[in-house]
C-alpha cells in the first residue's frame, strides 16, 4: 500500500500473461476486468486530473452502500469516439468528444457486488478479455512526452507488422503525488485478432 494525505492506495493490478516480448514492447493477455469510468471533455493534461477526482470520490465511499473500494492501477485514459469498443481500455488522444477515463476495480468484485455510484457521471462496465501491445516508460504525464513515446511505439509496431484496433490507451500506475521521474506509464493498443 502507498499512503498519502491519510489515504491508502493499493498497488494491485489486473493479472495478465506475457505472450511475446521485444526490446521495445510486450504483448500481454488480460482477462476481463471491471472498471468504473467517466467521460471528461477537457484537454489532455487536464482530463485525467478531473476524472481522477470524480472516480476517487466513488471509490472513497460516494456510493449507495458508502463502501470504500481499494484503489488499483492503472488509471487509463482514451479519446472518446463513436468507434471505440469496450474491448479497448482507455487511451489519450484528444478529439471533439473528450476522454474516457477508467479505474480498474479490485478483482474480488463482480458486477453485481460493486456498490452503485451516487454520481451519475460514474458508470460501471465490464471490459472483455483482450490481447494488448504495451509500451512502458517512466517520467512525466505531459502530452508532449506521451506523443513522443506514442510515435516510438507506433514505429515499432509498424516495423513488426502488429495490427491494432481502436485508440491508444494511456495507462498511469502511480499516485499524482509520486515524484514525476519515478512514475510508471504505459501506452496500450488492443491487438487485432
Amino acid at each position: 500500500m502507498i499512503s498519502y494525505s491519510g489515504v491508502a492506495m493499493a498497488v494491485s493490478e489486473p493479472k495478465y500473461s506475457v505472450e511475446n516480448k521485444t526490446s521495445e514492447y510486450e504483448i500481454r493477455l488480460y482477462a476481463s476486468t471491471l472498471v468504473a469510468q467517466t467521460q471528461i471533455d477537457l484537454p489532455f493534461d487536464d482530463a485525467g486530473n478531473k476524472a481522477f477526482k470524480i472516480l476517487a470520490d466513488y471509490i472513497f465511499g460516494n456510493n449507495k452502500t458508502k463502501t470504500k473500494i481499494d484503489m488499483t492501477a492503472p488509471v487509463a485514459q482514451q479519446p472518446i469516439s463513436e468507434k471505440i469498443a469496450m474491448t479497448a481500455p482507455v487511451s489519450q488522444i484528444k478529439n471533439s468528444m473528450g476522454y474516457l477515463v477508467q479505474f480498474t476495480m479490485p478483482e474480488q468484485y463482480k458486477m453485481e457486488t460493486l456498490p452503485e455510484p451516487l454520481d451519475p457521471r460514474v458508470e460501471l462496465v465490464e471490459v472483455p478479455a483482450r490481447k494488448v501491445a504495451v509500451y512502458s516508460y517512466s517520467g512525466s504525464w505531459s502530452e508532449s512526452r506521451y506523443k513522443d513515446k506514442l510515435e516510438e511505439f507506433n514505429k515499432a509496431l509498424s516495423r513488426d507488422n502488429i495490427k491494432t484496433m481502436g485508440e491508444p490507451i494511456f495507462a498511469r500506475f502511480n499516485s499524482p503525488f509520486q515524484f514525476w521521474f519515478l512514475r510508471r506509464n504505459e501506452i496500450w493498443f488492443v491487438v487485432s485478432p
